[in-house]
């Protein structure tokens, strides 16, 4: 009777410890059953593409969940034929520096056609020997990043050449918040190519249906089909699913880097260092003028929220492949180092507007903008503008929430999860 009373209370016991288990696994089977839309294209939709001639539009983070290339996976399959690849900036080997451009190349006697060379845009030329086009290229979810101007481009092209055009879906790597201004007119070129806020919260899939949908693309009809992803949820960042993060180019070497890329790639368009000739770029920023203890002590009174933000010294130097000639080359910058600690709660444009601020206050003789592009890179020269006459960060948000209120709006009708 003893011997059975501690069978049942050890059979207890387990059944207790499989309900616990039980609770925790619909959150683990989420992290683990992500499908890309290049997994779903192989297992679902083969007919699409199959005895079609196709132009691939990818570089080498274009892989399936498995960490294969999308390319050589297809080139397995009967019945595939790829006529040309298109690569975007960085190249398909996202291996040239950003801004720099890259040259026409082939792999497995495939060509491989630069959209960051002669032209940004296919040709005819290119175009005359496909019947099908495939994008699958991985973005970062901020709206100066190149890949989603390279898809406004193909879209374009693929339109006036009467080519269908599927688009491969792949998670937004930073979720679905929405933030910052929306782009003007005015200040529309290939780091900004439509009227989309500096964070968009979309996914490439649902914003070929946004530039097709809203016809920013032009007038003319474009036969379009998303493969959407399955399992995925915006409120979840890339980390949040079991995928290795391959860098979709040479300066977002990992997750993190991307959260807090909307924030710091205002730099860009200023006399500070945004990280680029060392490891951790976009992590750290500097300049040699900068004191980072008074940079702190002023970002923590404007408040911000998930981020640790330490001080920092630094030296950038030529990285061959990811900074040639970078700001300060060789000389020690002074700064700080921006550690995410909760994604979800970090709001990189609002940061970013507030650094920005803190660094013109504090420096006002020293700190410097390129006026052109920093515009470009918020979309919006009153942004600047306001910056310059020391408006408080939230007048400046209060600024553009309208905008951003109505893009909100348009944005609804072309979510697809």
């Amino acid at each position: 009777m003893k011997k059975l009373k501690t069978y049942l209370g050890f059979l207890l016991l387990i059944m207790l410890q499989s309900c616990s288990t039980a609770d925790k696994t619909p959150e683990s089977k989420k992290t683990q059953d992500l499908l890309m839309g290049s997994d779903q294209l192989i297992r679902e939709n083969l007919d699409l593409i199959r005895n079609k001639r196709l132009g691939i539009i990818a570089n080498k983070a274009s892989v399936l969940s498995d960490g294969v290339l999308i390319i050589d996976t297809l080139l397995n399959i009967d019945g595939i034929n790829i006529q040309a690849v298109f690569s975007p900036e960085h190249g398909f080997s996202i291996n040239t520096i950003a801004g720099e451009e890259v040259s026409d190349s082939a792999r497995d006697g495939i060509p491989i056609y630069s959209l960051y060379g002669k032209t940004r845009k296919p040709t005819p030329e290119m175009l005359k020997n496909i019947d099908l086009l495939v994008f699958d290229l991985q973005d970062v979810g901020t709206r100066f990043y190149t890949y989603i101007s390279t898809l406004h481009y193909v879209m374009e092209a693929a339109a006036e050449n009467n080519i269908p055009l599927v688009v491969l879906d792949r998670p937004n790597p930073i979720g679905g918040q929405v933030e910052g201004p929306v782009l003007l007119e005015e200040q529309k070129s290939f780091i900004g190519i439509a009227p989309l806020p500096v964070v968009h919260g979309m996914t490439a899939g649902e914003i070929a249906g946004l530039f097709s949908g809203e016809h920013w693309i032009g007038e003319k009809n474009i036969s379009l089909k998303i493969i959407k992803m399955k399992n995925w949820e915006r409120s979840r960042y890339f980390n949040d699913y079991n995928l290795n993060w391959i860098s979709p180019s040479p300066n977002i070497p990992d997750v993190k880097t991307a959260v807090v890329y909307p924030a710091a790639g205002f730099l860009e368009g200023t006399n500070i260092s945004d990280g680029r000739g060392t490891k951790m770029p976009f992590k750290q920023i500097g300049a040699p003028f900068i004191l980072p203890q008074e940079l702190i002590r002023l970002l923590d009174s404007l408040q911000h929220k998930g981020l640790s933000i330490n001080p920092v010294t630094f030296t950038p130097v030529n990285i061959p492949g990811m900074a040639d000639n970078p700001k300060y080359i060789n000389e020690k910058c002074n700064g700080i180092n921006l550690i995410v600690t909760s994604e979800k709660d970090f709001q990189p444009v609002e940061f970013g507007i507030k650094l920005l601020f803190s660094l013109y206050k504090l420096y006002p003789e020293k700190f410097n903008f390129d006026a052109g592009y920093f515009d470009n890179l918020t979309g919006d020269k009153e942004i600047r503008e306001m910056l310059l006459m020391h408006k408080m960060p939230s007048e400046i948000e209060q600024y553009w929430q309208p905008g951003l209120n109505k893009f909100k709006q348009i944005r609804n009708k072309y979510l697809l999860y």
